[in-house]
């Protein structure tokens, strides 16, 4: 177990992009700017760790970028996902006093993803799981993944959530061609909705589910579920659930923009103890992710809890 005695900060949202993770998503013929719209940014190993000088960060919790690697082939999805993880692993092994990372599953192939689950946790040392919030069309929360939940659950997985563009969008607003202006928090929103509702986190009470980008919007949806959900489980439309408690469960990063506003908001839904920090780094270029976290180290608003942020929270995580 990592000792975050001696660490300034931990970042929990952070990409490598890999030439291993490029050559996997093309085999695919997945195209990033089709698929996201936006095109893979450079990354080297040098230049992430320079970054990580700069900005005062000590640690960072791998993960693999975007796009989701479903292409409909089962097959070739599980080839990828190895590829993928056992190149980041290495990576990893080269530089573990400033990297752990969490491996990829080759969904929505239950069987594959539990099979890549025990072997990147256990043969390659991931100190977890990533999801994107959609696979194919098929959301967090579906019953069909309850076998990959059973998995997770035994384990105590921590589970990093990923957007990515959901199926059907529209094509003629920017929001429907740049997935991360609206399209991202959308689709985060919808999944771990979807996950509230169907008891996710009370079904599968030992895994860790952090949240990117400051929740999306559902530190603004929260008291609309629970009033809306009341309705509906009174119709006999949808089955009764206690929403603030599922919510509780979860974690959060601050990837993204979180001051002004959405900090504050998140802070107003979770609590102080579930929220730690995040760089969107390399798709959020260094130089403004530097100015972002030298704006929050000097905004006094967050004097007591910056600590936990940028460190303690980590622990609980890690």
């Amino acid at each position: 177990m990592k000792n975050f005695d001696d660490i300034r900060c931990t970042d929990f949202h952070t990409h490598p992009v890999t030439d291993v993770f490029r050559t996997a998503i093309s085999e695919l013929g997945i195209d990033p700017v089709e698929e996201d719209g936006f095109p893979l940014p450079a990354w080297s190993v040098e230049e992430h760790i320079d970054f990580m000088e700069k900005a005062g960060i000590d640690y960072a919790v791998l993960s693999a970028p975007v796009p989701h690697i479903y292409n409909g082939d089962n097959d070739k999805a599980r080839m990828a996902a190895r590829k993928i993880n056992e190149d980041i692993a290495d990576l990893v092994r080269n530089n573990a006093d400033k990297f752990c990372f969490v491996g990829i599953a080759p969904l929505p192939d239950v069987s594959g993803a539990i099979e890549e689950t025990s072997y990147a946790m256990d043969e390659l040392g991931a100190v977890g799981m990533k999801t994107a919030t959609n696979m194919g069309g098929v959301y967090l929360g579906d019953k069909l993944f309850d076998p990959l939940m059973d998995e997770w659950n035994r384990r105590g997985s921590l589970v990093i959530i990923h957007p990515c563009r959901a199926r059907l969008r529209p094509e003629n607003v920017i929001t429907g061609k740049v997935a991360a202006i609206y399209e991202y928090p959308a689709d985060t929103t919808r999944a771990v909705l979807n996950m509230i509702a169907n008891r996710t986190m009370t079904r599968f009470p030992n895994i860790r589910w952090l949240v990117p980008h400051c929740g999306a919007f559902l530190p603004y949806m929260l008291s609309r579920f629970i009033g809306v959900s009341g309705i509906l489980s009174s119709m006999g439309m949808m089955e009764t659930v206690d929403v603030k408690s599922e919510f509780e469960k979860l974690y959060f990063d601050i990837a993204g923009d979180p001051e002004p506003e959405q900090l504050a908001m998140l802070r107003m839904a979770a609590d102080d103890s579930h929220i730690v920090y995040g760089t969107d780094y390399p798709h959020s270029p260094a130089g403004v992710i530097i100015a972002k976290k030298a704006h929050l180290d000097k905004n006094h608003d967050y004097d007591r809890i910056r600590e936990q942020i940028y460190k303690t929270n980590a622990a609980t995580l890690l």
